[in-house]
């Protein structure tokens, strides 16, 4: 998938896939999936679909049907939704081991 924002082009096929988060199954209407990417220059983004009651729908004709979206993070957010959506494990992996609490 690919969409220009601002100008500047968005892209999985040659982002790399930091991580992943889903709720529930396809064909549920709150199914939701996020894909953490990061780009070559280093901006990170998010790539999200899901079903008719979820965040990512779309209304058509008054009706709502499943949809997808992209949206650009700041570093900050990037490891916000990674601290929510991912492992410890995986948060290491991609931002280093945090300062110990």
């Amino acid at each position: 998938m690919k969409k220009i924002i601002e100008g500047k082009t968005y892209n999985t096929e040659t982002a790399l896939l930091l991580g992943d988060w889903q709720n529930l199954w396809k064909g549920d209407y709150h199914y939701c999936r996020e894909e953490l990417y990061r780009t070559k220059k280093g901006t990170y983004f998010l790539y999200g679909e899901g079903g008719a009651l979820s965040c990512y729908a779309r209304y058509i004709g008054g009706s709502a049907t499943g949809g997808a979206d992209f949206q650009v993070l700041s570093d900050r957010e990037a490891k916000e939704w990674a601290e929510k959506k991912l492992s410890a494990e995986e948060y290491c992996k991609i931002f280093g081991e945090p300062e110990e609490g």
